[in-house]
């Protein structure tokens, strides 16, 4: 999935283990409307320093999977979700890329038919695509 926002905040690298660690950062969309929204977003291992080359205020390009699990705990079983970024650009930088993988955008107009995942964007009218 892809999202476009405004760098709002950045957090320093977590070391939660010996083999694992995990930074945060959030990223404001739509605000262009009277409700922004703000989105918390993680990187892992050695995505980490993705984030490093940009400021607070930059126009990113984010692109994420979207990870959920079940925790069955003392209360009940609950469910937490993660947006786990892989992919950070500048929102105007288009072909250029933090990672090798290529441009979702770009290989999805080449072909009709295109099975991968929705792409979000800061645009309301852009996003609905609900049967009713």
């Amino acid at each position: 999935m892809e999202v476009t926002g405004q760098l709002k905040m950045k957090f320093d690298t977590q070391r939660i283990s010996e083999k694992f660690q995990k930074r945060e950062f959030v990223l404001s969309t739509e605000l262009s409307t009277p409700y922004p929204q703000h989105v918390s977003f993680q990187l892992t291992q050695d995505k980490c320093n993705l984030l490093d080359q940009y400021n607070l205020g930059d126009e990113l390009k984010i692109q994420f999977n979207l990870r959920g699990r079940e925790w069955n705990g003392p209360q009940g079983i609950k469910y937490f979700n993660t947006l786990e970024a892989w992919r950070i650009e500048k929102a105007s930088a288009g072909a250029t890329a933090s990672s090798g993988a290529p441009n979702v955008n770009q290989t999805a107009s080449k072909t009709e038919t295109n099975n991968s995942s929705p792409v979000f964007t800061s645009n309301v009218g852009d996003n609905d695509d609900l049967p009713f």
